[in-house]
């Protein structure tokens, strides 16, 4: 194995702000791709058994509730989602913060709404505390195209890999003939 290899049993998942309010302020991605690679990232952290981390903004505001798929597919991440008051650096909330450490891991996944604003500072932050991070960018979405490229670029020049879902779902899987493989293949509708 590539030392630089994520697995369930080195990494962990953070979903961040995916909220049916913040969702639909974007207009960097179709809003149903950027949708759908999400839920299916909660769903690979979650066949392979692997910590998925929710956090949400401001739920009872225009942001909105965290996508109602995602309480179905990981009914326990979903409950112990951290609801943030409204900081933007979800790292600067010590509850978040609590539960990033808690995994025990120092590979993580991150992708989340808005890519701009919600997820470039905790990435970076991350960073700066010597976490390995790939950022799923069509699992994430800015307000404009241009503050997205402008986001992952500015994350990659920090030590940040950019991957697509497809990237995660494959390093995550390994071999599509083991069960691990084939559990994830089953929920991309492979097997």
């Amino acid at each position: 194995m590539h030392k630089n290899v994520f697995t369930p049993e080195n990494a962990a998942m953070l979903l961040i702000d995916h909220q049916t309010g913040t969702l639909s302020w974007t207009k960097s991605h179709d809003l149903e791709a950027v949708k759908k690679s999400a839920l299916d990232l909660a769903k690979i952290a979650t066949a392979v058994d692997m910590p998925l981390v929710l956090t949400s903004s401001m739920e009872g505001h225009v942001q909105g509730p965290l996508l109602p798929e995602l309480e179905e597919i990981a009914p326990k991440a979903f409950a112990n989602r951290v609801k943030r008051a409204g900081i933007v650096n979800a790292m600067h909330d010590e509850n978040f913060a609590q539960a990033v450490r808690a995994t025990g891991r120092k590979m993580l996944i991150v992708a989340g709404i808005t890519t701009e604003v919600c997820v470039v500072f905790p990435v970076l932050q991350l960073l700066d505390e010597g976490y390995e991070v790939q950022v799923v960018t069509d699992a994430s979405s800015s307000f404009t195209k241009i503050g997205d490229d402008a986001a992952l670029r500015r994350m990659e020049q920090a030590g940040a890999v950019i991957v697509s879902t497809a990237q995660i779902v494959s390093e995550l899987a390994v071999d599509w003939t083991t069960p691990r493989g084939q559990a994830v293949g089953a929920v991309l509708g492979m097997a």
